[in-house]
């Protein structure tokens, strides 16, 4: 059973077999992808082919069964999804989807477009590259079950009450108007035929793949730059023990890194090793897998600048507070 729900993360989710496919095919082309130039190139080809897989085929499933459904009886079927109990369910259904920020960004257009509330579909975005199964696991390995506890609670809590914060802030008309896609007509939904179904959902993906499309690219090659030439050495040199401000440094310099869960933890390991504060490290993994400016710089394209604005706002305030709490309560963990 662990085989299985290894191959389904890694295989068929993350697509490893696409990033070593992509690796082989560069190394046979006579590059390197060991050396930062091979690997940055070995990145922007792999991200961007599976975000742009993960985007067609999830905006394909949603539009055709949206083809059943009109949205007056979407948002009647999907309105037992409220207030804080709809946050939980987002923000659960946010573990069990291993993905990166970016790769999460398509599931969050398709939850918008099957009319899930704006609160709802946040917290599965904070959730979702912040505190998946897998990642947890991996934290249990190299920090210890209390510290991996400590950080699945505090990403859920943030990622609960950031959507509740943003669905208080009503700002259901800050969303792009191409993320709602065509709804189909009450009378038409009943007598479309299959193909007309399937014609739909490929119109309907077409047109937000054009859309997206660019920002895809300039996320990804910000990313593919980011990710190989910013030396590990300079992240650690910022967060001293006992810089008082070394929470906001960790939440601000870890923003503009993309990386998912598990490329944060060899730099966590290290943080923890030279006596950087629980509550510090927790911060730097958060805004690493939440905030990078690729997946910001894609997230601008789906939503208008309010929104934006707001959900930066809520994701740094929960993290900068949680990281001064638990460096506060670490003796206690100790």
């Amino acid at each position: 059973m662990e085989a299985v729900g290894s191959f389904v993360t890694d295989q068929l989710l993350k697509m490893q077999w696409l990033s070593d496919l992509v690796a082989a095919l560069l190394g046979a082309a006579g590059l390197d992808v060991s050396s930062q130039w091979g690997g940055t190139v070995q990145f922007f080809i792999y991200d961007t082919i599976k975000i742009v897989v993960l985007l067609c085929v999830t905006i394909f499933a949603v539009s055709y069964v949206q083809s059943y459904f009109p949205p007056e009886r979407s948002k009647r079927i999907l309105g037992r999804f409220k207030g804080i109990g709809g946050n939980i369910v987002g923000a659960l259904l946010g573990t069990v989807t291993p993905f990166c920020a970016c790769s999460s960004i398509p599931l969050f257009i398709a939850f918008t477009r099957a009319g899930l509330p704006l609160g709802v579909t946040f917290s599965f975005l904070i959730s979702s590259p912040m505190v998946d199964i897998a990642s947890v696991v991996l934290v249990v390995s190299v920090f210890g079950l209390h510290v991996a506890v400590i950080y699945t609670v505090v990403g859920l809590v943030i990622a609960v009450a950031g959507g509740a914060a943003i669905e208080r802030m009503r700002l259901s008309d800050q969303v792009a108007d191409f993320v709602h896609g065509d709804a189909v007509e009450a009378g038409a939904s009943e007598t479309m035929t299959r193909m007309e179904r399937v014609r739909y959902a490929l119109g309907q993906t077409g047109g937000t793949f054009r859309k997206v499309f660019p920002f895809i690219l300039a996320g990804v090659a910000v990313g593919a730059l980011i990710h190989n030439w910013i030396p590990q050495d300079v992240i650690e040199a910022v967060l001293g023990d006992g810089n008082p401000f070394a929470v906001v440094l960790a939440t601000l310099v870890g923003a503009p890194i993309y990386a998912d869960i598990f490329g944060t933890i060899p730099i966590a390991e290290a943080l923890i090793d030279k006596g950087v504060g629980l509550g510090t490290v927790l911060a730097f993994m958060m805004s690493v897998t939440v905030l990078s400016v690729p997946s910001l710089a894609m997230l601008s394209r789906v939503v208008k600048p309010k929104l934006l604005g707001a959900f930066v706002g809520v994701c740094l305030v929960g993290m900068i507070a949680s990281g001064y709490l638990f460096n506060w309560l670490q003796p206690l963990f100790a």
